[in-house]
């Protein structure tokens, strides 16, 4: 059977960055509209006034402090309180498969590898900009990849699951070479306007090259293990599909965009991310002390606090759950690679590291890696 790895990562960040107190100004002023529009209705006790955001509020509940997006000026608009990003035609190359290319050839580059050494493309994401044709396809062409291409989503956990997908086209003989890109413009699908989540998005894309150890590049990465977990909740939801058109009274309402029942998902997942880890560590053979580093869903300061003490048996230093949500906030699929990308470059041969991915599903997905020569 043959033995897969990973040879390289890639990131691609976008130019524009919104600040917490550019969002929360942005969305108290919003609110103060919508107060006074609304205020008649507001007196006579029939909905409920806006209340206003804050930097603290934001810091407190996820620990993001900014988060970078593919336009800035739509989401600042009390007016608008969305992204704006203009339709291009067939013609030209659609958004997400433009930033995943981008994301691609970052790490075929680092794998000192062509277009046309790779055999497959997966594009892993939580949305995607179109039903047909895969964006795997059309970033498959964009590159110049040989071989075949297709999309999935498994929402947060979608990179974890290509990866341990490419791994499997590896072991059995399908493909030598396998890129798993992450495009994730994820302000797409947040609601600006909702006080308890508005803050919580960023946009970026990543790319992981899994091949064949024979092939390698030096210095690449040995799966030890990969695991994949998936249980059916409703409280990560999005409810806008093709069939919304068919019911045109449910057009526009809150729930075809992101919501989240978050109290219940923290609850309910860290117990269960941290249990999986626990077991899968054991059935590795490697101990608690035996892990360097955990490259955890960038989702929640917290949640990744908790499990990674749980599975620790004490709170982890910086060094050993690295943040990047800080600055890049929730990027879905794509936030365990970015830390990850970011920060796996100080490891020595045999050094042993886990990435993890959790979320709505609920899934969740681990890949287990050892640092080579």
């Amino acid at each position: 059977m043959n033995t897969p790895v990973i040879s390289a990562t890639g990131l691609w960040t976008p130019p524009n960055s919104i600040s917490n107190k550019e969002l929360v100004d942005s969305y108290n002023t919003w609110a103060d509209n919508w107060n006074r529009e609304w205020a008649a209705d507001i007196s006579a006790g029939l909905v409920e006034p806006k209340t206003h955001s804050s930097v603290e509020f934001i810091e407190k509940a996820s620990g993001i402090k900014s988060r970078y997006v593919i336009d800035k000026a739509g989401i600042l608009d009390p007016d608008i309180m969305a992204p704006r990003i203009a339709e291009r035609p067939n013609e030209q190359i659609s958004v997400l498969a433009e930033i995943a290319v981008n994301a691609a050839r970052d790490a075929l580059e680092r794998a000192g590898r062509k277009p046309e050494d790779v055999d497959a493309v997966l594009c892993a994401a939580s949305n995607m900009q179109r039903a047909y044709p895969a964006m795997a396809v059309e970033i498959q062409d964009a590159l110049g990849c040989g071989g075949f291409a297709f999309d999935m989503n498994v929402a947060c956990s979608s990179a974890t699951f290509g990866i341990q997908t490419a791994a499997d086209f590896i072991r059995s003989g399908s493909a030598k070479s396998v890129l798993v890109v992450n495009p994730e413009i994820c302000s797409g699908h947040l609601n600006f306007t909702d006080r308890d989540s508005h803050f919580i998005f960023g946009d970026v894309a990543t790319a992981v090259l899994v091949e064949e150890e024979n092939i390698a590049p030096v210095g690449h990465w040995k799966i030890l293990g990969t695991k994949l977990k998936t249980q059916f909740s409703n409280n990560i939801r999005n409810n806008f599909g093709f069939l919304n058109r068919a019911a045109p009274e449910g057009i526009d309402a809150p729930d075809k965009l992101f919501v989240q029942e978050g109290r219940k998902v923290f609850k309910e997942v860290v117990p269960m991310v941290a249990t999986m880890i626990s077991a899968q560590m054991d059935e590795l053979g490697i101990a608690k002390d035996g892990l360097r580093r955990m490259w955890l869903h960038q989702a929640n300061a917290n949640m990744n606090r908790l499990i990674s003490s749980k599975v620790l048996g004490r709170e982890a230093t910086d060094e050993e759950s690295p943040t990047v949500l800080d600055t890049y906030a929730n990027t879905s699929s794509a936030g365990s690679i970015i830390a990850f990308h970011k920060n796996s470059g100080d490891f020595k041969a045999g050094e042993r590291g886990l990435i993890c991915s959790f979320g709505a599903g609920y899934s969740a997905g681990t890949v287990f890696v050892e640092k080579t020569a």
